[in-house]
């Protein structure tokens, strides 16, 4: 019987995860997988990697966690439970990795329900300087993505300092495959974009989601810059209102008047297998 207090009785297994290295911790060059993975009763996982992996023992690796699959909507009343799971590789096999955590936290709403940190764990310290994002490029409202309409979240792969971070969140997309989503600035992956505006977007098609497909089809991932769309620009309100028009349930978060509205350009869209820039 599983203990109340692991990842495996809150999200259950196997499950799909999005994965983010640093092939160059220096030049943080970041390499993003679509991954199967495996949850032990001791929170270690095992991934598994329909077309390789260049992985190695030693490295650092972060794996973005849910029990998402099957569910069409996103709100408070759902039992989604999320984490942005800190690890190591312990070893590895051609299409297999075993992970052991260095430091997690899962969520549910907006309350921590397990966490965990390996007892030596701390969190880096970041000097690199934050600097206001450019401001859009965008001179009109783009055509929305309609294949995306039902699709209300995705997940976000930031720059941290010693591995990458993790979110999921709500977004908009166009058919050129911007991106768009609604942040507070006190938030980590604010505080993250303005240190490194490079990222990754992965599109989470599990809605939909059956395991008698490849399992990366159920994902697009997307490299992109990061651009702020300031609360004066004439793109703000109706890319705000159309965030409440596909969240409805979110009017009062999306409506505060501190949020930040961040655009995502899409400078490549990488094979979901592995995505590296």
């Amino acid at each position: 019987m599983n203990s109340p207090s692991s990842l495996l009785a809150f999200l259950g297994s196997p499950l799909l995860g999005v994965a983010a290295t640093y092939a160059d911790p220096a030049s943080k060059e970041t390499g993003v997988y679509i991954c199967g993975v495996e949850i032990h009763d001791d929170d270690t996982l095992l991934l598994s990697f329909p077309k390789g992996h260049q992985l190695a023992a030693g490295d650092k690796i972060t794996l973005h966690l849910d029990n998402r699959t099957g569910v069409d909507e996103y709100d408070a009343s759902l039992s989604v439970y999320r984490a942005s799971y800190k690890g190591r590789v312990e070893r590895v096999s051609p299409g297999r990795v075993h992970v052991t955590p260095l430091q997690f936290e899962l969520w549910y709403g907006n309350r921590v329900v397990h966490a965990f940190a390996q007892p030596d764990y701390q969190h880096p310290q970041d000097g690199r300087e934050a600097v206001p994002l450019p401001v859009t490029p965008l001179t009109g409202l783009p055509v929305p993505d309609l294949r995306e309409v039902e699709n209300k979240i995705g997940v976000l792969v930031t720059r941290a300092q010693s591995q990458p971070h993790t979110t999921v969140l709500a977004f908009l997309s166009s058919d050129e495959d911007d991106i768009f989503f609604i942040t507070f600035p006190e938030t980590f992956k604010s505080r993250l974009l303005k240190r490194d505006g490079r990222c990754h977007f992965a599109i989470d098609s599990r809605a939909v989601f059956t395991y008698t497909r490849a399992i990366e089809w159920n994902y697009t991932i997307i490299a992109a810059d990061a651009y702020q769309i300031p609360q004066d620009h004439p793109l703000f309100e109706p890319i705000r209102a159309a965030f409440v028009q596909k969240n409805p349930w979110e009017v009062g978060f999306f409506s505060h008047p501190q949020v930040e509205l961040y655009h995502l350009k899409a400078h490549q869209v990488v094979c979901p297998g592995r995505a590296k820039e």
